[in-house]
C-alpha cells in the first residue's frame, strides 16, 4: 500500500446559504453545517483510502462566527494522520459575505473515519506522510487527540495513554 500526502486528500466544498438552511435569526443551522462537514471530511478520507468510510467520532465543534443567509460557506478538509484502519480529518469552515468582500473563519473541527472492506469490516489504510511544518505539527498532535478520544470513549485506560498519562494519573 503506497503512502499518501495530505495534499492528495484536500477537499473544498462550497454552498450558498439559502432560507431553508437557516434558523429564525437568519443564521445557518448548526445541524446543516455538521451535515456538510461530515460529507466534506468523508470525501477527504475516501480520497486517502479509496474505499467506503464511516464516521467514528466528531470532536468539539464550536461555532465562533455565524454564517448568515445569503453568505457563501466554504469547507476545507484534509487528513492530518492515518492510523491502522482510522483517519483523522481536519476541517476549516469559512463564511463569506460576497457583496462586502469579507471572508471570516466560522469554525474548525476534527472528525475521525474508519475505512471499510467489501464486507463492512474495518480495513487497513495507507500511511500519511506530512510535508509542511504545519502538517507535521498536526500529524504529531493527532496521536494525542486520538488518545483523548479513546479514553473519553472508554476504549483506552488513562494509564495506557503514553504522554497523556500525567493528565489523568497522579504519580
Amino acid at each position: 500500500m503506497k503512502a499518501k500526502h495530505p495534499q492528495e486528500t484536500f477537499v473544498v466544498m462550497s454552498e450558498l446559504i439559502l432560507p431553508n438552511d437557516t434558523n429564525t435569526l437568519g443564521n445557518l443551522m448548526g445541524g446543516r453545517l455538521m451535515h456538510w462537514m461530515d460529507i466534506a471530511a468523508a470525501i477527504a478520507a475516501q480520497k486517502h483510502c479509496n474505499c467506503p468510510v464511516v464516521t467514528a467520532s466528531v470532536d468539539n465543534v464550536s461555532f465562533n462566527n455565524p454564517i448568515k443567509l445569503g453568505n457563501l460557506l466554504t469547507i476545507e478538509a484534509k487528513l492530518t494522520r492515518s492510523f491502522n484502519t482510522s483517519m483523522e480529518v481536519f476541517l476549516r469552515v469559512w463564511g463569506e459575505d460576497l457583496s462586502a468582500q469579507y471572508r471570516y473563519l466560522s469554525n474548525e473541527a476534527y472528525l475521525t473515519f474508519v475505512a471499510l472492506d467489501p464486507n463492512g469490516r474495518p480495513r487497513k489504510v495507507p500511511e500519511l506522510v506530512p510535508d509542511s511544518e504545519e502538517e507535521k505539527k498536526m500529524f504529531d498532535g493527532a496521536l494525542r487527540r486520538r488518545q483523548i478520544r479513546l479514553i473519553l470513549g472508554g476504549k483506552m485506560k488513562p494509564e495506557d495513554a503514553g504522554e497523556l498519562r500525567a493528565l489523568f494519573i497522579k504519580e
